[in-house]
């Protein structure tokens, strides 16, 4: 008897899945175990096996399609079998489903669709924004590693796509020949808009363009196919006119195509560096310019005087720039005004006597090829007071509260766009050394956008740590859906009184923000107890 195989919920946040690749065909030989397909999800595109055996009759999702967890994904059976039914009957569900989903919508958008789909010829593909990350509602188009007219083979890169997390490239899931680019680099669109068309070469898909629409979406796309690739030259010139000056700047210029190609990683790297890019040799394709050779960029003499500089303003007049806010930074404001003004912050200010923390990192410190820091330390104590506080260790949700047994700690991480926090997993399980690795791996690669989501998901507490820029005392605002964060001040010496006595001493302010709906001021001041019992004597943090 058939079994029909729906599309799996392959993560906890899972709403719709995409099938990257189909590694049976209709008609195979199924056994149980066997990998059906990869399947994309809103976390990592993983492999999805059989549970059944027999012969694959059809397929319901083609590689690059998705569809919605729960529908139609395979019909397995015995060969020659008649499915007809199973197909009739999952066609009614869908279209059912479908009405239900769009019946608050205009009867104009259906028909919209409608077209849409009519217009489309065989074998042109309409490529939209991809979702690259669980809170990604639009994305920025980096840079376009394709051109029209440029035939795509599948897997081929389309182009580098910044989200509100981090730059990611793109890849084609078919093949033929780029038709038309729906954005120009540095253009940002919302997920599901038009993107770019591909298929057979010669096709007029000007009306495909036009005609495109997102529901529910304002986006506006061109008008007008880009039909030849020349012509983004002229408007992308005008659009660096406008913007400020940096180094960063030079990827337009100082070419004989008038262009310097650069991967995101390596434009980031040369802008933290200072690197003016037309000095730098590219080693990659077609010469652009990659990560190690900003790694191993040398500068002349001549490219040191030519360091960029304060931009000249004469007295008396107003001068500004303007720098378009990236995805990551319209992230950042989004969640922190939704905490700030959601959640009811308040505050407990303590400071701690940290003699013996000191003392400690010293002795420990001396241990050949051990290197940990107070942030480390800080981790450390924080995760193990949380186990004795769960209160503290929780998540508040509309309509439940979550108290974690588990503590994973986010700790911030400053980048030129705003702020990562990537997490470290079971932090009370680590010892003081993996805990540094992981902070210092974590920080490296943050503000090269190379963390992955899975690296940015899942904590249950934040710490963030401005003591390194002098800042004695902070207040921070909660990453929801935890229910506290820690700032962390600089450690400063100065008079203190022991045993009735002015003595120098070393001392580190901190601040616990809490949200009052999950954890109260006297649960949080108890864990702040247990916190100072671990930062005053670290060597309990050893037992």
């Amino acid at each position: 008897m058939a079994e029909i195989i729906n599309m799996p919920r392959l993560s906890d946040t899972m709403e719709e899945g995409t099938v990257a690749a189909w590694l049976k065909k209709v008609g195979d030989k199924i056994e149980e175990g066997d990998i059906l397909a990869e399947i994309e999800t809103d976390k990592a595109t993983m492999e999805f096996e059989s549970f059944h055996e027999g012969t694959l009759l059809h397929i319901g999702v083609h590689e690059g399609e998705t569809t919605k967890v729960d529908q139609l994904l395979a019909i397995i059976g015995e060969e020659g079998e008649d499915i007809s039914g199973l197909l009739n009957g999952s066609q009614e569900e869908a279209t059912q489903d479908a009405t239900e989903d769009k019946s608050e919508e205009p009867a104009s958008n259906n028909e919209d669709a409608a077209s849409e789909e009519q217009d489309i010829p065989e074998g042109v593909t309409v490529v939209t924004m991809p979702r690259l990350s669980d809170t990604m509602e639009e994305g920025t188009v980096a840079t376009w590693l394709k051109k029209v007219g440029d035939v795509v083979e599948e897997g081929d890169i389309l182009a580098e796509i910044e989200t509100d997390k981090a730059t990611m490239e793109f890849e084609s899931f078919q093949s033929g020949t780029l038709l038309y680019i729906g954005l120009e680099e540095g253009d940002s669109a919302k997920v599901d808009a038009l993107l770019a068309i591909i298929g057979p070469e010669g096709t007029d898909v000007s009306g495909i363009a036009k005609n495109f629409k997102v529901a529910g979406s304002d986006t506006k796309t061109n008008d007008k196919p880009k039909e030849a690739p020349k012509k983004d030259v002229p408007k992308q010139e005008a659009k660096q006119d406008n913007k400020p000056a940096t180094t960063a700047q030079v990827e337009t210029s100082n070419t004989s195509t008038g262009r310097i190609f650069v991967s995101p990683l390596a434009k980031k790297m040369a802008e933290e560096k200072g690197i003016t890019l037309s000095l730098v040799k590219g080693s990659g394709e077609n010469g652009r310019i990659v990560k190690r050779d900003i790694e191993n960029f040398t500068p002349t003499a001549a490219a040191q005087s030519s360091a960029p500089v304060a931009k000249f303003v004469a007295s008396g007049q107003e001068d500004f720039d303007e720098k378009p806010n990236s995805q990551m930074r319209k992230a950042i404001a989004k969640n922190l005004a939704k905490s700030k003004f959601s959640a009811p912050h308040y505050y407990l200010n303590v400071e701690f006597d940290m003699d013996n923390a000191m003392a400690f990192r010293a002795q420990y410190n001396s241990i050949p090829d051990v290197k940990i820091s107070f942030n480390d330390m800080i981790v450390k104590a924080c995760a193990l007071a949380l186990r004795q506080h769960p209160q503290v260790n929780s998540q508040w949700f509309d309509d439940k509260m979550r108290l974690n047994n588990h503590v994973h700690i986010g700790v911030a991480v400053a980048v030129e766009d705003g702020l990562l926090v990537p997490v470290v997993k079971f932090a009370n399980e680590q010892s003081l050394p993996q805990i540094g690795a992981a902070v210092k791996d974590f920080a490296g690669r943050a503000r090269n956008k190379k963390l992955s989501l899975d690296e940015m998901e899942g904590s249950t507490f934040t710490i963030s740590n401005l003591g390194m820029f002098g800042i004695e005392s902070f207040t921070s605002i909660i990453n929801q859906p935890n229910s506290a964060i820690l700032s962390v001040g600089a450690i400063v010496q100065k008079p203190v009184v022991k045993n009735g006595q002015v003595v120098p001493g070393n001392t580190m302010k901190l601040t616990l923000a809490c949200d009052h709906r999950t954890v109260d001021g006297a649960t949080g001041a108890q864990f702040l107890q247990t916190l100072k019992g671990y930062i005053e004597n670290p060597v309990t943090m050893l037992v």
